[in-house]
């Protein structure tokens, strides 16, 4: 890795008392995402309304979305009307979410929502070999309502049903949304990181500009899609 440092080379009990250092900063940082979820888990939630999203089977009601399961996570993916490839980073992210029925021991579900008309959106998630189920809100002010609007950013919402109503219990969007995934865990364990300008890292370590790293929509078809 031309031009790259490398870090200092210690004996092992050395290495052990800076690990030891590092991991009290760990569990201490694991304790507080646990009293966060706590309290996530207390925070109250709010009536939506009967709304309709396009599904790969025609119009559903949001409660139907649920598919019986009473949680459901809905991320909201980025989209461009007539792209022929939408946010590599959406992409990227979905592509993450292959093995999902382990949700059902759990009475909860994850989907796709996003701005685009259904059939793009369905030939979309085939060229990109996506498998989670989509859903197009481009006939209803569902994401508009929820802070995902045309044209805006990615973000995730979660939901309660009981019998046929829906409540909103959660909400976050752009870097919020990576605890949801595994890509950015296992980089952060890597030596170099993300390998990203913003990150403080030491000097000589690489670094490139933001994204520049992330795989394109094509190449993730490539790897992914119908025709890999």
């Amino acid at each position: 890795m031309a031009g790259s440092g490398v870090p200092p080379v210690v004996d092992h009990q050395t290495w052990q008392r800076e690990l030891d250092a590092l991991r009290a900063r760990e569990k201490a940082a694991t304790r507080e995402l646990d009293a966060i979820a706590a309290q996530r888990r207390r925070l109250p939630m709010v009536a939506m309304d009967d709304y309709v999203l396009e599904g790969e089977r025609g119009p559903v009601c949001l409660a139907e979305v649920f598919e019986g399961n009473s949680q459901l996570i809905v991320y909201h993916h980025m989209w461009s009307p007539g792209q022929q490839w939408q946010c590599a980073g959406c992409t990227g992210f979905a592509s993450q979410f292959t093995r999902l029925e382990f949700l059902g021991a759990y009475d909860a579900r994850f989907v796709i929502v996003t701005q685009g008309p259904i059939d793009e959106v369905i030939a979309y998630k085939r060229r990109v070999g996506n498998q989670m189920a989509w859903y197009s809100t481009a006939n209803s002010s569902f994401g508009a309502d929820v802070g995902a609007p045309p044209g805006g950013q990615f973000a995730v919402n979660v939901f309660l049903r009981q019998g046929n109503a829906v409540y909103r219990t959660w909400h976050t969007n752009r870097r919020g949304t990576e605890q949801l995934g595994h890509v950015f865990s296992l980089l952060d364990v890597l030596p170099y990181g993300r390998q990203e300008q913003w990150q403080d890292s030491p000097d000589g370590w690489p670094q490139s500009p933001t994204y520049s790293r992330w795989a394109s929509s094509p190449e993730l078809a490539q790897l992914y899609g119908a025709s890999s």
